[in-house]
This record gives C-alpha cells, structure tokens and sequence, in this order.
C-alpha cells in the first residue's frame, strides 16, 4: 500500500536492500523469508513487542537523493507480489520525469505531492466507514486479518497489549478484539503463540487478582481456561470485552446479529487510534444506561451530557450533578443518588433561554414547559453549544405529538368519579362501540354503559362504600393528601422532581385512585404512549380474529387470570384482558404470549384503560424485565442466578442449606415471573408492584431476600424441599395490608397451616420497610453487572440443553456415538453462526426461528453443507467432492426448502460413516439417481427429468411436496400454527416408513448415470494408497456391468416387440422407454397416456430437451408405445457386442481422466442410427442397470470391499476440520491469508 511519505532516518537498521536506483530503495526486513537465524528471531520478537509495521509490511520502498542523509517511507508491502507492483509503477511513471529536475528538493517535493495524489485517488473508492478509522487502526486491522486468517467483513474493534499467562509463563503480544473473535498473538524468540476464541464460546468472563497472577482478566470457554494481564487500562479492555461477549449471547438468544450504527454523530476533534466501531459500541453502553437510568424509550440515543446544578424549588439549594440531552428529552441526576431526578420531555418544553451570569449563578440557562414549571440550570461549561443543540431537537420535534399533554395529569385532580378520561379516535375499534368485542352483548352499569377502553375495571366494579367510610377510607384520603401536597412542592406529571421523598410515599402505599397514573409515570409508559397516538387502537384493529398459537393459548389462559375478582368474572373484563393481550402478541411476534403475562396485565387493567395497561406491558416485557416472557424465560433464569448469588452474600448459612435442598429455582421463579401476584394476597402483592415500578428489579430481589431472612430458623431445620416450600407459602399467604380499602379478595393459593397455631400475619409494610433496612444497599448497577455475568452462564447452560436434547432426539436412528454427535453438533452450528455474521446477507440469521423444536432452529443451505461436507466426508473426490456434497444436500432436503437440519445432516454423513458394504454402495447409489443427481448434471436433461416422475424412492416425498405447496401461506407462520406439530408428527411418522426401503425398491439406473457414478468412483480412489489396484478393479467391475446392462436390455425389449404397430412407430417418443419399469409405475403412468398422443405426433423425428412430466410419463406403461423404433435399431446383436466390447476396452483403461468417461467413452447400441442424430449424444436411452447388479459385481473385487468396509475416525476429521477453519499465518509467511466468510 502506498503511505504518506514518512521520514526515516536510519535506512540501513534491520533492513536489506533489494534493489535500487538513482531515486528509490526496495528493502526487506532483516530475519523474513527463508532463514533469518538468531537475527530473524530477534527482529521478529522486537516486532510484536513493540507493535512495528514491520510484521505485517516487511517489505517497504524508500524515496531517497544522492547529496541527502534522509529517506522517506512512499509504500510497504505485505508480500513480494505487492511491493513488486508499486516498485515497477514507480520505474515506469517516475523515474523519467525525476531526471529532467536539478535540484534534489523540487525531487523530493514532486515526489511526495504524487504519492499524496495516488493515496487520495485510492480513497475515492474506500467506503467512508473506513474512512472514519486512523492509519495506526487500518494498520493494526490489517495485521488481525493477516495473522488469524480473517475475512474483510470481520471488524476489529480494538487491540491491547498484554501478556498471555501459559502455565506460569506470560507471553508478551498484541490482543485483538473483534466484532465475533478474541484474537491473541505473541512472537518471542521463536515461540509463537496464536489463539483464536468465537464469542459465543465463552461462559464466563472474570476480572481478579490472584497471588499467582497480578490483575488479570479471566476468559473461560467449556474446554479450557485462559489468563490475562499487564494491560495498560485494563477496565476498559475488559468492559468492552464484556459488551462484545453480550452482542454473542443476543446473537444465541435472539438472533439479533451485530449491525453497525452508521448514524453515529462525527467526533469534534479526532481521536487517535479509535476505530468507528469501538465509538459506536462506547455510544451503545452509555445509551443503555441513560435509557435504564431514566425509564426512557428503546430508540433514545444520548446526545452528550454535562456537569450542572439544578435549582430544587422545594429546598432552595443548587444541587451538582448531570444534565443528559438527547433526541426527545432533556434530564437530570444527581451526584448525590438520591438527592434528585429529573426528565423534562421535549415535547413539553415552550422556551429555553440564557440567563444573565453572576457570580453566585455562572452560565444559568432556563427551561420553561407547558405545565407552567421553569427549570434553572447553572455552572454548564459550554452553555452556547448545549442551547444550539436543544434548539435543534426541538426544531425536530413533532408539535402535534403533544396534543394531549395540556391535559396530561388534569385526570384524577378531582374527584375520583369524575375524572376525565383521554379520548380515542373515533375510528377505534374500541370506542366505537361500548359492546365486547367478541361477546357482541351489551353490558349495562348502573352507571349506564361505559366503554371498556376508558378506564380501569376497579372502577366499574366499585364495591359498596362501607370501607369508604371508615377508618380504612379516612387511611386512604390522608394518603391522596399527601400526594396531592407533594404534587404541589414537586410539580405532577413527566416534569415531576423525583427524590427520596417521592420514594417514601411510593413505600407507603399509592393511593387506588392515583395507581393508574403513578405506575405510567414511574415505568416510562407514559412517553411512549404519548408519542404512539392510535397504536393501541390499530393493533387492536389488525389482530381482530387472526389466529396463531399466541391466541390459541391467550384464549386458554384467560379464565385463569385472577378468576377470584368479580372483574373477571364476566366477558367486560375477560374482553378487555384478551385484546390487550392478542395486541401485544402482535407487536411482539418473538414473544408472543408467555404464561405469567396474563396475570400481570389482568392486575394492570384493574387500575387503567386498556390503551394504559397495554403500554404498561411493553415497559415490562421490553424494559423493565427484559427477556423474562420469552418461550425461555431466560431473564427470569438470569435474575434467579443472581437471587442465589445475593443470598450466597447476605444469607451464607441458608445459602448452602437451600442449595441442597433445590429450593430457590423452584420458588424464585414464581415470584420473579408475576411479581408476587400469584403467590400473595393481591392486596399485598399491589404494594410489591408499586414499589417495583418506582425502583425496579433491585425492589424484588431485596423483598425476596428479605421473605428469606425472616424464615431462616425454619428452613435451616428443613428436610426436603416440599418442607422448605410449605413454610415460604404459608409465611407468603399470611402477608396482609391492612389498610386497603377493598374488600380481601379470596387468595387462590393453597391455604397452608401446621398444627392447630393459628398463621402469623405479616403487615406488607412492615415487610417493605425491613427489605430497605436490611437490604437497601444493592445497586442498579451492580445488579446489570451481574446480570450480564449470569447470562453468560444461562444461554451457555441452555444451549448445552438443547445439544443434549438434539443429540439425544437423533442417536438412536444414527451410528455415531453420543460424544461424535456432539463434536458434529458443535461444528453444525459454529458452521451456522459463521453465516450470520460473514455472510453477504443477513438471511441466514432470519431462517432462525425460536419458536421451531431445538431440532429444527439451526439449519444450513448448500454452500454451508459444502464446507463441512469437504472436510468431514470419508469420500474424498478432489475436484468432484463439492459435486458429490451438491447431490448429497438435494438427497437429504426432502422438503425442497434448501435447507438441512442437524438430522438430515448426521443421517447423510452416517451412510458414509456406519453400516457394511451394502448401506454405503446405497447411498453412493441414491446420489446417482434424481433427486440427488441434477438434470444439468447430466448430457440429456430430458432423460433425468423423466426419472423425476417415476423414481420409487420419492413418490412419498413428491407427495409431501404437494400437501406443502397447498398450505403454502401457513409455511410463514411456521412454529405459530397449531397445524405445525400435526406437520412434524406426519414428517416423523414419513420418516420412520421410509426406514422399511429394500434394495429392492430401489430404481434402475440409466447409462448416464452409471457413467456419472464411474466418474465419481474414478475420483475418489485417486488419492488412495492402493490406487492402480482399485482403479483396476472398478474398471473390471464397470466392463462387466455394461455388459450386464446390454444383456438386460435384450430381454426388457424381447417381448415389446409383439406388440408393435404403426402408430407406436410414428409417435415415437425420442425420449424413449425408461429402464425396464416396474409394473407398479406402469400401471401408475399409464392412466395418462391417451391424451398425449395427438401431442407426441406432432413431436415426432423432433430432439426435445424440455418435455413435460405428463409427456415423460406416457412412456412408462409398456404397452409397446415408443419402444418399437429402438429395437429395429438395435436389431444387429453382433454390432452391439462389438460396441459393448469397444466400451469395455475403453473404461478399463487405469489412466482415463474421469471427464473423458461422459464425453467419448460408451458408445452403445446408438451407433449409425437416426436416433443419434435426433438425441444429440451418444447415449443409450434403453440400457439400464439395478442396485443388486452392483452390489453383485463390487463384491468380486476385494480391494473394492477393503475401501468401502475401512474405518474412519469422524473425531480426528473434526478437529482437522477445526484447524483448517481459519488459515494461520506463520510468522515467517508474510503472505495474506485469502479466507472468503
């Protein structure tokens, strides 16, 4: 590559000149290429230690002048080929010009001038992605693909140096990160250390100081255990170790791949050696802590931030802290965690202006909304450029998205039975009409009818006010003062200061009439529900009488979901709980429905509206609880490893005894899932899932090790598990609020005493309040932390489950052992994930469907088959081996989709692997004989066609194929209609059918294919030891069955020719008759011959290449139609015992090329006649050959039984295969690896 001239002063240092002229040197670095001694290896190690160009450009050329001591770098190389090519640009181009100049300065000039000419032309065509990254970056990006092998769509993110611990040895070198690797390479003194690891191989990632090693980062994979240290900042290298090994287990979760956010603003000034892709993965980390910070929207992107004070209005102090800005919104932390919070939407902003500076307020900027609340910021340090970029988000921001926020928190002001509720539009399927949807009754209140969409059903159910008036009731008015005065000193709504006085309240309990509002503002809904104006209502329109398997489940569980409340106990609210519930399995497809939904959304509906409950449920399932409602709940898995992990810390004694006892993956799950909806009082549980949405997963994690605290004693003196749960339930059920105003609704679960002591109750509060004292030190951060470390582990330990799973489903059908099918799962699916990330295109990541059996959910298409195919078949054919895997993939892809499970694959490499001489010559068999040999593949496309229609081995699948075709629509929905396990029940049941296939059934094979398995014969043994003696024999073999097929061919025809007469000869079919066909396929084809005749005269004497199914078809009844005109040709039996001899003298040659067998080599029975001309080869259509007829001849021949009875070890070709996956340079092979993804 060219370089921008660089000046170098010592030439000569560990450099060998090549060539040179009068204005150039081309050198080479001392200790490359062939030899290099002690010499070599010390330039080598000085090379990687100190990160020199020099190891991946050894090669470089020099522009000098004779009268000057300085040289300047024009190019390096990173082969002789490269470095060649700009040398002799450079004689060709310059070195004529250079000598018209005199004096050496205007050289020098003129020659730097026209390397930065070059250099800028070259970028011209670069992608501005590229552009983005430093020289040092490309440089060190270059060295990565050079010495792992790796393919330009791989991205390095980052390199660090670092020493790798082997045994107690460290191996000082470079550590590159990439997009889907962790790369590691040294050179000391000769030793070379390369390691390669895939993200998603790693389990547990682990940052410790050890007295063995200093500070150091620990990688764990299943196999092996690796160390790191000496980094120069090792919080960043592991930090963002930790987010690329997060982006894998996405990848395995969900399939959601890497892409790179091309929208990334540009740095103000540039930053020296960060790659585009290291700024975008920082800008990712910060945002996910801004959003989770502030309960904002997934598609919020941080700005920038700032260090500012606040003025708090209610204690008249100037708070430190953080202004954030971003795309919508404005917000605000304190230094101090609790002091205060602050997030003021865009939407609702009316003025932002600079205030006049002093010297007791520096910088002041204020910030005026609609709900007449004014925000002083001061001490901003760039307070021009921080008002320039909220002035352009707000020039950005919709006006009429804030249509409603006038009267945003007016509801509820008043008194509580006249609230005003938001309006939908009118076109609403839900506020057309105050009917349910789907009962079409009419529902009738005292109160008159009352849409199901306007507000919460706790409402509509109101009990009698007795509790109303009592002390209950005056408990309950205090608390709606309380808030009402701590709207006044706060402000309400969006804009609201949130301190720990807010917090207090929210502890003792929201008021009913408040609850609604509280959880939409403290979860975030709210934002997204103000800017997602008639969502909800389309949604609900477009799900309107779909059905899948969501809805099939949605409709099973809707009569579980609290079933004790009167609300649900009639169609108003079972109505409202299904739309919401079909509306967000519409918007969220890779979800769904999940159990657990239900009961949670039932307990939302009873204080909002439907259009509230519904976006309430996308903070929970997509923010606030991410990934718990998956068909995995693997977040509730994770937060259950970090339960045990707390309990482990805060509780140790009862950590060991529940440990044994298996008692927290059994009840943590429960409570996590529904927020302790199902397993308390659901007047005590509502206080949970009050404070949770104030705080957060921390406030369950703490009430849980709180419920664990006060049942220790019990539990330490339990014996098993069922003891353990009866005391945490009893304990559960007996959680009481006193102070709620409705009356106890009946708890569901199981009512459970010991002995004749009447339960202890357990006021909620109290609960709440120990939790905070005990517990209230756990961290939001620390709890991500920990939860990106239990992920590792959940998805490994998971994906573990499913090869188990796949293994075992499929072991019993194969020959492998379990520990090969294993290894072969692994290579499968590593072979599977190389396709999403260095594919082209983004489709194999797509055919992933979580949905699908753990069976179905990683499949490959042909080119992935080949790969593996190459380098795991015991058949290696040389060139012909990717043919061979073609026709093995079109074998097992039954279905026609182009793809191939983990079964279908092990099946194909079984029959080569296992089974005697027999079942393997039967596979070698089926991939010469459609569906496995293509028409192209062979002279006579028609001849293979025709082949199609009749061939025994796929009548079930062609049938198949046509059940498929009809209900193709319902292919898309694949793993969510109920019809798709019907599907895989008939596919299995197919599949152990089709275990009863003989020999017997198998086809006839034609002369073409025979010719294309002698072919594929022929390649195979040319790398084999004992070659000349099996491809003497396979030459023996293949003369005698030619000779076999010729005699066949008399008697198949012999009584044919009774029956000819004038009509078969004018409509002869230049197709001819398929190889003595069973009398099955000709009673079969034979109900279609008549209507073809008209057609086939008019195609008589015609070569026709393309014939239809029906046409082919009307050849196989044997009825003497088209099969007179072959016989008279074939009528001189002596000239065809000459042509079968002359065939025989030519195949039985050891030295024939196999492409010479198709094109010149069998010439039977065609010879001097019409036909020839009219098929345009020189094949014979009427020849044919069986399966027993080889089998017959192959076992004459012993060294033909040795080679297919020889055992071969899958598990030595696996590994292999592994090393092979990607090409490592040597340290002395400057050449650049060539690795296509």
């Amino acid at each position: 590559m060219w370089l921008g001239p660089e000046e170098v002063l010592l030439a000569g240092a560990l450099w060998v000149t090549e060539r040179a002229n009068p204005f150039f040197l081309l050198q080479r670095r001392r200790g490359h290429g062939k030899g290099g001694g002690l010499t070599g290896l010390l330039v080598g190690t000085l090379d990687v230690v100190l990160d020199s160009s020099a190891r991946v450009a050894p090669y470089r050329i020099l522009h000098q002048t004779q009268d000057s001591q300085v040289y300047w770098a024009v190019a390096c190389g990173s082969s002789r080929k490269e470095i060649t090519k700009h040398w002799e640009w450079l004689e060709n181009n310059l070195l004529q010009t250079l000598s018209i100049f005199d004096n050496e300065e205007d050289i020098t000039t003129f020659v730097k001038g026209k390397i930065h000419g070059i250099i800028a032309e070259e970028n011209k065509n670069e992608q501005p992605q590229s552009e983005e990254d430093p020289g040092k970056f490309k440089e060190a990006e270059l060295k990565m693909r050079k010495q792992f092998g790796m393919p330009e769509v791989e991205k390095l993110v980052n390199y660090y140096s670092c020493s790798y611990w082997k045994g107690r040895v460290p191996r000082q070198g470079w550590l590159y990160l990439t997009v889907n690797h962790l790369c590691f390479y040294s050179f000391l003194l000769g030793k070379e250390v390369t390691l390669v690891i895939q993200w998603v191989d790693v389990t547990q990632l682990e940052k410790n100081a050890t007295l063995l090693f200093p500070e150091c980062i620990k990688v764990s994979t299943r196999d092996n255990e690796l160390y790191f240290s000496m980094f120069l900042n090792i919080n960043e290298t592991f930090k963002l170790m930790e987010q690329l090994a997060n982006i894998a287990m996405r990848q395995l979760l969900d399939n959601e791949s890497f892409l790179q956010d091309k929208s990334l603003p540009k740095p103000r000034k540039p930053l020296k050696n960060i790659s585009a892709l290291k700024r975008d993965l920082d800008a990712r980390a910060k945002n996910e802590c801004y959003r989770a910070t502030f309960r904002l929207p997934k598609d919020e992107c941080l700005d920038g931030h700032t260090d500012c004070t606040l003025w708090t209005p209610f204690n008249k102090m100037h708070i430190p802290g953080q202004m954030f800005v971003s795309n919508n919104y404005i917000c605000f932390a304190s230094k101090a965690e609790e002091a205060c919070h602050l997030i003021i939407p865009l939407r609702e902003v009316t003025i932002v202006e600079k205030a006049d500076s002093s010297s007791v307020l520096p910088s002041p900027l204020s910030i005026s909304t609609k709900s007449k609340m004014t925000f002083f910021f001061a001490n901003l340090k760039d307070r021009d450029f921080l008002v320039q970029r909220i002035s352009d988000f707000l020039q950005r921001t919709p006006s009429k998205k804030s249509c409603n926020s006038d009267r945003e928190w007016k509801w509820n002001l008043a008194d509580p039975g006249c609230e005003e509720v938001p309006e939908l539009p009118s076109s609403s399927p839900l506020a057309a009409s105050p009917t349910s949807a789907l009962s079409n009754r009419p529902v009738n209140f005292c109160a008159g009818e009352v849409p199901t969409a306007s507000q919460g059903l706790l409402k509509l159910f109101r009990r009698n006010s007795e509790e109303l008036l009592g002390p209950k009731g005056a408990k309950e008015k205090m608390k709606e003062e309380s808030w009402n005065i701590h709207f006044f000193e706060y402000g309400r709504g969006m804009c609201m200061y949130r301190t720990a006085k807010t917090r207090e309240l929210v502890q003792k309990g929201i008021p009913e009439n408040l609850r609604g509002e509280l959880w939409l503002l403290f979860s975030g809904a709210w934002n997204e529900m103000v800017t997602h104006p008639g969502y909800y209502a389309d949604l609900v329109e477009k799900s309107m009488g779909k059905y899948n398997l969501a809805t099939e489940e949605i409709e099973r569980d809707l009569h579980r979901s609290m079933p004790e409340h009167p609300a649900f106990q009639n169609e108003l609210g079972i109505a409202a709980l299904r739309r919401v519930l079909t509306a967000y399995a519409f918007r969220n497809p890779t979800i769904g429905y999940c159990q657990a939904m239900n009961i949670v959304t039932s307990v939302l509906l009873l204080y909002c509206n439907e259009e509230e409950a519904f976006w309430l449920l996308v903070a929970l399932c997509e923010r606030m609880l991410p990934d718990y409602y998956n068909t995995r709940v693997v977040g509730a898995l994770v937060d259950q490893g970090i339960f045990e992990e707390l309990t482990r810390e805060y509780l140790p004694q009862l950590s060991e005894k529940m440990q044994d006892l298996g008692v927290i993956s059994t009840i943590s799950l429960s409570w996590f899932l529904t927020l302790f909806l199902s397993v308390m009082p659901f007047e005590s549980a509502v206080v949970i899932v009050d404070c949770f949405f104030y705080e957060g997963i921390k406030f369950i994690l703490q009430v849980s090790l709180a419920i664990l605290d006060a049942n220790v004693e019990k539990l330490l003196q339990c014996c098993d598990e069922g003891e353990a749960m009866t005391i945490l339930g009893r304990y559960l059920d007996n959680v009481v609020n006193r102070q709620s105003i409705s009356p106890p609704i009946p708890h569901l679960h199981a009512l459970l005493t010991s002995g004749d002591d009447p339960p202890l109750e357990i006021d909620i509060f109290e609960l709440i309040k120990t939790s905070y004292e005990k517990f209230s030190n756990l961290k939001a951060d620390d709890i991500e932390q920990m939860r990106f470390k239990q992920r590792l582990k959940v998805i490994q330990s998971l994906e573990d489950t499913a090869k188990k799973s796949v293994v075992r489903a499929v072991s019993g059908d194969i020959g492998f052992s379990i520990e090969e099918l294993e290894e072969l799962y692994v290579v499968f699916k590593a072979k599977y994930l190389m396709s999403c990330y260095w594919g082209n295109n983004r489709a194999a990541a797509a055919r992933r469907d979580q949905s699908l059996p753990y069976l179905e959910q990683y499949r490959i298409d042909m080119e992935q088959f080949k790969d593996l195919f190459i380098s795991l078949t015991p058949w290696s054919c040389g060139a012909h081996t990717p043919v061979l895997a073609g026709r093995l993939f079109r074998l097992l892809d039954e279905n026609r989709d182009s793809l191939i499970n983990f079964k279908e694959f092990v099946t194909g490499m079984s029959g080569m692997y296992h089974g005697d001489l027999t079942e393997k010559l039967k596979v070698l068999y089926k991939l010469h004989l459609p569906p496995a040999l293509n028409p192209e593949e062979t002279e006579s496309a028609f001849e293979a066609t025709s082949y199609f229609t009749e061939d025994v081995t796929t009548e079930e699948t062609q049938e198949d194929k046509g059940r498929r075709n009809e209900n193709g629509p319902e292919k898309e929905e694949k793993g969510t209609s109920p019809q798709d396990y019907r599907y895989y029940l008939r596919m299995w049941a197919k599949e152990k059918e089709s275990k009863k296939e003989t020999i017997k059934d198998l086809p006839k094979m034609s002369q073409e294919q025979f010719i294309e398995l002698c072919k594929t014969l022929y390649n195979m043994f040319s790398e084999d030891p004992v070659e000349q003696e099996l491809y003497h024999a396979i030459a023996t073999v293949a003369s005698l069955l030619l000779r076999i097929g010729e005699v066949g061919k008399k008697f198949s025809n012999r009584p044919v020719r009774k029956s000819e007469d004038c009509k078969a000869n004018n409509s002869q079919d230049p197709v001819s008759e398929e190889e003595s066909p069973t009398s099955e396929q000709s009673q079969n084809s034979a109900v279609e011959q008549q209507p073809q005749t008209d057609h086939e005269d008019k195609t008589c004497g015609d070569a026709q290449p393309e014939k239809t199914q029906q046409e082919n078809q009307t050849l196989g009844d044997g009825s003497g139609e088209g099969q007179g005109s072959p016989l008279q040709l074939l009528s001189d039996d002596e000239t065809k015992d000459d042509m079968s001899m002359s065939s025989y003298s030519m195949v039985s040659t050891g030295s024939l090329q196999c492409e010479d067998i198709a094109d010149d080599t069998v010439l039977v029975g065609c010879e001097g006649s019409s036909s020839a001309a009219r098929y345009g080869s020189t094949i014979d259509t009427d020849w044919s050959i069986s399966f027993e007829q080889i089998l017959a001849s192959m076992l004459t021949e012993t060294a033909l039984v040795n080679y297919f009875e020889k055992k071969v070890n899958i598990l030595q070709k696996i590994k292999d295969q592994k090393k092979v996956e990607r090409q490592f340079s040597s340290s002395s092979d400057y050449e650049l690896s060539s690795v296509s993804g």
